[in-house]
């Protein structure tokens, strides 16, 4: 456990939390769900895809990791210092959040980048689901 703010939140909920989020991530991002739909709407190529695997992606998926754990500190700290203290209670702080900090900032890819809107929907629906999941579990164990 680690005081901040002057509540406490569980590590081990933290990191559990961050892990379900990437296993989420690579199920939502798989070949068998969105992932073909997301490298087409994104515009890689096959050759693009073929360098990516040549790079190795285990420092993305690290980084990624390191940001999954950042979102899952950050939503306990939120639900312990609104006292969220159970599953629904945890997903309406994690829906909140998406809502108004990735929701609106990332609509900037499809105002600003012209990146396709279905894009916009494809990657904040797994943001939105992933912090529903993690909001249910951190609610249930704070």
């Amino acid at each position: 456990m680690v005081n901040v703010f002057y509540t406490t939140v569980e590590l081990w909920a933290v990191v559990v939390a961050a892990l379900v989020s990437m296993v989420l991530g690579a199920a939502w991002y798989s070949p068998g769900m969105f992932g073909k739909m997301w490298i087409k709407l994104s515009g890689f190529t096959k050759k693009d895809q073929e360098r990516a695997e040549e790079e190795g992606m285990g420092s993305r998926y690290f980084l990624g990791f390191l940001s999954s754990l950042v979102m899952s500190f950050v939503l306990a700290v939120m639900i312990r210092i609104v006292g969220a203290g159970s599953g629904v209670s945890g997903a309406i702080v994690g829906f909140w959040l998406w809502l108004g900090f990735i929701a609106t900032t990332t609509l900037g890819m499809v105002l600003w980048e012209r990146k396709p809107f279905q894009l916009y929907l494809l990657n904040n629906g797994y943001s939105l689901m992933s912090l529903l999941v993690m909001g249910v579990m951190l609610g249930l164990w704070a």
